[in-house]
């Protein structure tokens, strides 16, 4: 068994940590992920109201006893609710882990995170940002490579310099991500100083992923060429799986087309018919180049415990 700073500190089976995926963390998904070893992260942006977000955290508790996190989106226009709201039902509801994840750490949030005796994991792009997140007293630096499925930040570092240049720079663990699919995806991490995994893409094709069966079967025939980066000219550059959605959004950004433009491209409700009706050319979905190493639908009990294995095995072939 794998142990490591994180799995100690999280009280999780394995070093791996579910991506938070808008309309796709939801409750009954965090729990399978928490469920299966891991620690499930909710999207607290799913949710536009107090009560609709302190119902989804009272279903997750009732699903599962294991450790699960809870993100707060520091992006403005992906919060419904002030963040605050968010955190006091967090704290009046015993939840103690809580992600960031935006282009600031945030000053006044980490008070009271400190002073609710949570843990704080911080997800950034970068080495000045996770400085900055440890000087205010985050507890876990969260970073992903240029390969990762969504937002890629716009440092266009991969994996393999990113992880251990962070890893170097702070004195707290690190859990990193961008292009982990299977086991010897968890080893590389490791042995780049990495703490634990997050993946989000590899999530995507398993039976309990809130995703319709036609938009699974489309993925698990994807290979690693068919992601592409778009909303750049935005200045918020994405990796999404390359259809007739991403396609119009680089052609409407070609043409230099600002956000009124191209938002009813890539917007929620047209990602939702994706993830609800199997539409698969209707909007965008975060996709990481290693969507190319997937090949099944398993449970998320099974991929977790498979990925182990092939890490164990792996990290014994280097002895």
């Amino acid at each position: 068994m794998i142990r490591t700073r994180i799995t100690e500190m999280l009280g999780i089976r394995y070093p791996i940590v579910g991506g938070t995926m808008m309309w796709i963390s939801n409750a009954d998904f965090v729990a399978a992920v928490s469920n299966g070893g891991g620690l499930g992260v909710l999207a607290s942006a799913i949710y536009a109201s107090r009560e609709e977000f302190a119902a989804a955290i009272d279903r997750i508790q009732e699903l599962t006893d294991q450790p699960f996190a809870v993100n707060l989106n520091l992006f403005p226009a992906m919060r419904p609710i002030d963040n605050n709201d968010y955190l006091d039902i967090l704290i009046e509801k015993g939840v103690g882990i809580v992600e960031t994840s935006g282009h600031a750490a945030p000053e006044e949030l980490s008070v009271r995170f400190k002073d609710a005796g949570m843990t704080w994991i911080h997800k950034c792009v970068g080495v000045r940002y996770a400085r900055k997140a440890q000087s205010l007293g985050a507890d876990v630096i969260t970073v992903v490579g240029y390969e990762n499925g969504g937002a890629t930040g716009k440092l266009d570092i991969g994996t393999m310099v990113l992880v251990p240049t962070v890893a170097d720079a702070v004195d707290l663990p690190v859990i990193g991500g961008g292009g982990v699919s299977d086991g010897r995806g968890v080893a590389a991490v490791l042995a780049l100083g990495g703490e634990a995994v997050i993946i989000g893409t590899r999530l995507l094709p398993t039976r309990e992923c809130p995703i319709h069966d036609n938009l699974k079967n489309a993925l698990v025939g994807a290979c690693e060429l068919d992601t592409m980066l778009i909303m750049r000219s935005l200045n918020a550059t994405h990796r999404v799986w390359n259809n007739a959605a991403a396609n119009r959004c680089a052609e409407l950004e070609d043409a230099c087309a600002g956000f009124e433009e191209i938002y009813p491209v890539v917007s929620g409700d047209n990602a939702k018919k994706m993830f609800d009706q199997g539409q698969l050319e209707a909007g965008i979905v975060a996709c990481g180049q290693g969507i190319g190493m997937v090949q099944d639908i398993p449970s998320v009990k099974d991929l977790l415990d498979r990925m182990m294995v092939e890490a164990e095995e792996a990290l014994d072939k280097i002895h």
